[in-house]
């Protein structure tokens, strides 16, 4: 319901021929899938519910932190939540405008519909509409020529600090991975020392295993992890067809899962 290609039940689905035991679902700022998910949910396969949160370090650092297994009534989290959302229609506005002055022709009109309803609106689907416009051939297209964070057409929006969200989604009972953190490729990371304030806020895990980390990158999260008594987790960050990665191209080990499971302040995790 973000960026993804997949409607959450086509995504059990998909899941479920994969061989896939245990799923989180995590659209960017919303939890909007997750009735549609848990109303596809067949036995044999367990539903993590969360959402991957937008976040900005004071040094203007792109972060996303996951949040699982929190209250999904826990208003001080949905309200952060829908003020990124809200924030991200403004900031379509004024990439567009940029790209208009460079006479690339895009309205906010063509990026709308590339959404399904109820979507998080972002980059991926301004990317959808420059293909669907015939600037580009392929999202990654778009994002190496002109949506990446380094180009002259980005804009920032408004997100919390990383800190601010490990915050909310503790006090909603839920967990808190970082994401890819050391990503390079798509733009500035943190540094190892960065971790210092995460685990002061209450961060619980780090995603290490992820097509973007390469393995240099891996094993200093790894001793970052060990440090702090973190859990390690593994991502596919599957997309759909929005992105090359596959289902379960990485995955996270059953001791892994339930070290950082146990830290919830509920068992939340969704079975049939």
């Amino acid at each position: 319901m973000s960026d993804g290609t997949d409607s959450p039940s086509e995504l059990i689905r998909k899941a479920e021929a994969a061989g896939i035991s245990l799923l989180a679902l995590t659209d960017h700022d919303t939890i909007s899938g997750w009735q549609a998910a848990c109303a596809a949910l067949t036995p044999g396969m367990d539903l993590v519910l969360g959402a991957e949160i937008s976040c900005q370090t004071e040094a203007g650092i792109s972060i996303h932190m996951l949040g699982l297994l929190f209250d999904p009534e826990n208003e001080a989290l949905l309200t952060e939540l829908a003020k990124t959302r809200e924030n991200r229609l403004t900031r379509m506005d004024r990439i567009i405008e940029k790209l208009n002055v460079a006479g690339i022709e895009i309205s906010i009109e063509d990026v709308m519909a590339q959404l399904s309803d109820g979507a998080t609106l972002g980059r991926p689907h301004l990317a959808d509409a420059l293909i669907a416009k015939g600037h580009v051939d392929s999202r990654e297209a778009a994002f190496t020529a002109l949506l990446h964070n380094g180009s002259k057409y980005y804009v920032s929006h408004y997100s919390p600090t990383p800190e601010a969200a490990i915050r909310l989604i503790k006090a909603a009972g839920g967990v808190a991975v970082i994401a890819h953190p050391y990503a390079s490729q798509r733009g500035k990371i943190i540094t190892a020392e960065s971790f210092t304030s995460l685990v002061e806020a209450g961060l619980d895990g780090i995603e290490v295993d992820h097509r973007d980390h390469n393995e240099s990158e891996k094993a200093s999260l790894l001793r970052v992890a060990y440090s702090y008594d973190l859990a390690i987790t593994g991502a596919s960050d599957y997309h759909g067809s929005g992105k090359v990665n596959q289902l379960a191209e990485n995955t996270t080990a059953l001791m892994q899962w339930e070290k950082l499971e146990s830290r919830a302040n509920n068992r939340r995790v969704v079975r049939k």
